[in-house]
């Protein structure tokens, strides 16, 4: 039985991308007999119960202009540090550079333990975004970097993203770990009560499912629906999620008069309620050019849903273009056009949908099988004494 660290600046009740892969390798390396700490900010002081894994919180405040996220210094925590110093670790998993990474690194430091990184988003963009400033996104991502080096393994979520980690200035070696999908299956019933929710009829559906956030192209989406209204497509769009340009989003909806068609329905926890939103959905629109290898378009192809997605973006490595996903130029007009022509053919949609399902979604088991080797390796590699130190002893 190992004993894990899995540490990450978002977690439940935020359930965005990164926040639902640590979920999923927690829940999975329990299953698999593993014992597992999750290391968070603390989101909610509510009941916690019913997790198959130990979850430490340490205090942490909202990020300006992102209230739902936390970031905290988990060594200033008392409580934190009593909780921990209690806790064996064999090896820690951070899934952050950031806060959450810092501690990871320095209980790494402390107990000498093997510390692996896994590189899930494109920090350059969110520090531009953040600071509209070339320089000081380019001097954070010398820190990110800066903190990766000091790392035993590197891991990244897709050949793309490792070479955008070495586009950051990273010359060290990177593992390819996929991330995995929780295969599930939905009853015709909660189908049928998305229709009736949302007034669906019998209309096309186009989904948009995670952060109302600007940085993952969701004017394209907005764009594509006015263009398909002009040239009088059927179809209706949910955008499900919630983030910090959720008000913009409403207002361009109502700017571009496609209200009676397009619709926000906000930050579904509901996981059944959700994945009947995949499974009701004829496509799956994320043209995001921000993202890595986003988790909800694995769970859309679960659910035989096709993705659209933007041709040689990053989040569109796992797509072939008419076999298990659709792509498109990063342009509403082109988005229109794909979107258009695939809802005249529904019956090779729904092929395109099913060999999504085939070849898109790799189980959790699978990926967490080839995880626990290389922690496994590790972990030897650390009691052996044949780690390099690539870090200061932290205190």
């Amino acid at each position: 039985m190992l004993k894990i660290g899995q540490f990450t600046d978002t977690f439940l009740p935020i359930v965005d991308g990164v926040g639902r892969v640590v979920q999923a390798y927690s829940e999975t390396l329990c299953k698999m007999g593993h014992q597992v700490t999750v290391v968070a900010p603390m989101y909610d002081t509510g009941f916690q119960g019913g997790f198959p894994f130990q979850l430490v919180e340490y205090v942490g405040s909202s990020v300006p202009g992102m209230k739902q996220y936390k970031v905290g210094e988990a060594v200033l925590d008392a409580h934190y540090r009593h909780r921990i110093r209690m806790i064996d670790l064999d090896l820690i998993h951070a899934h952050s550079p950031f806060t959450a990474g810092s501690e990871a690194l320095r209980l790494a430091s402390v107990r000498k333990l093997p510390l692996v990184a896994t590189f899930h988003s494109k920090y350059y963009d969110d520090f531009l975004k953040a600071t509209r400033s070339e320089s000081i996104a380019k001097m954070g991502v010398k820190l990110v970097v800066s903190f990766y080096n000091r790392c035993d393994e590197v891991w990244a979520v897709g050949k793309n993203t490792a070479d955008v980690l070495r586009e950051y200035g990273y010359e060290g070696e990177i593992q390819v770990m996929p991330n995995g999908a929780t295969l599930r299956t939905v009853s015709p019933g909660d189908v049928e009560q998305v229709n009736l929710r949302w007034n669906l009829g019998t209309d096309p559906l186009i989904l948009f499912v995670g952060q109302m956030d600007w940085k993952k192209n969701i004017l394209t989406v907005l764009e594509a629906c006015a263009e398909m209204k002009k040239a009088g497509t059927k179809c209706r769009l949910l955008l499900a999620g919630q983030g910090m340009d959720m008000n913009a989003i409403g207002q361009k909806i109502h700017e571009l008069n496609i209200q009676d068609r397009a619709e926000q329905i906000g930050h579904i926890t509901d996981a059944s309620l959700l994945d009947a939103l995949y499974a009701r959905a004829d496509l799956f629109a994320f043209p995001s050019l921000y993202d890595a290898a986003p988790m909800v378009v694995r769970e859309a192809a679960v659910m035989g849903t096709p993705s659209v997605m933007v041709r040689n973006s990053t989040a569109a490595e796992i797509i072939r273009h008419g076999e298990n996903g659709l792509l498109c130029d990063n342009d509403p007009k082109d988005l229109a056009r794909v979107m258009t022509e695939a809802l005249k053919e529904p019956e090779k949609l729904s092929l395109i949908g099913e060999t999504a399902r085939e070849t898109i979604p790799v189980p959790w088991e699978k990926v967490l099988e080839t995880a626990v080797e290389r922690y496994e390796r590790l972990i030897a590699l650390g009691k052996e004494g044949k780690l390099k130190d690539k870090r200061k002893r932290v205190l």
